[in-house]
């Protein structure tokens, strides 16, 4: 059953990423959605998790919101520091930061990992968490497959680079649900590592995509593809 899931995961974030490539001439769209959709990730889905390990370990919540920001100002600073130019203001038009893309997509691997982490974790407690679970982190694949791209094309990393990048992404739900079989992470450990990505998932939603989807295409078609992003995730994660 745990086995099903995690293919499960792999499969819908593969199509997610095809789906992103087939309409990436619409880019500016598909940018807006994403940007709801990591939003929203943070907002229904993390931020309700932290509460609950918050509860389950008994620590502050300065402790996980500690975890959170610095999340979000890691990556702040690397982006910041991969972006400095020698050029002059004038010579920034239509720029590309290759490695900012990268580490974009890979903090989402990272996330897809604990996903697949989490699946078998949340099996070891019981069946029926453990499917919801599964199908949560489904749901999430396809849209991490989608978002995986969207970062990777938009900061002007090569069509092959992407495809790359989506299959590692793909591929990490499988090697979390594998790690979950050997280890148990504590409750802290674990809600340090939610909280962490959530700033990282927060900062770039907010601060990266959708500045993007905006820069050169802003329609309403933009604003109601976010809106769509925000909403898909809302109805996903109430239902599951």
């Amino acid at each position: 059953m745990v086995t099903l899931f995690i293919i499960g995961a792999f499969l819908a974030t593969l199509l997610g990423g095809f789906l992103g490539i087939r309409f990436r001439d619409s880019l500016h769209v598909v940018l807006g959605f994403a940007a709801g959709v990591l939003v929203s990730v943070v907002s229904f889905d993390i931020f309700p998790e932290m509460m609950e390990l918050i509860e389950m370990t008994g620590v502050s919540p300065l402790f996980a919101m500690t975890a959170f920001i610095s999340g979000f100002f890691v990556f702040h600073v690397v982006e910041k520091l991969f972006s400095v130019h020698s050029a002059h203001e004038s010579e920034y038009e239509d720029h590309s930061h290759l490695a900012v893309g990268t580490l974009s997509a890979l903090a989402l691997t990272f996330h897809t990992f604990l996903d697949g982490l989490a699946i078998g974790l949340s099996f070891q407690v019981n069946p029926v968490l453990g499917s919801a679970v599964g199908l949560g982190v489904i749901a999430h694949g396809f849209s991490d497959g989608l978002n995986t791209v969207s970062l990777m094309l938009v900061h002007g990393n090569k069509l092959k680079q992407s495809l790359r990048m989506l299959f590692l992404n793909a591929v990490a739900p499988l090697l979390g649900g594998a790690v979950s079989v050997f280890i148990v992470l504590p409750d802290k450990a674990l809600l340090v590592a939610v909280g962490f990505i959530g700033g990282f998932l927060l900062y770039i939603g907010a601060s990266d995509i959708l500045p993007e989807a905006h820069s050169k295409h802003s329609s309403y078609k933009t604003i109601l593809a976010t809106l769509a992003g925000v909403l898909f995730i809302f109805v996903v994660t109430q239902l599951l």
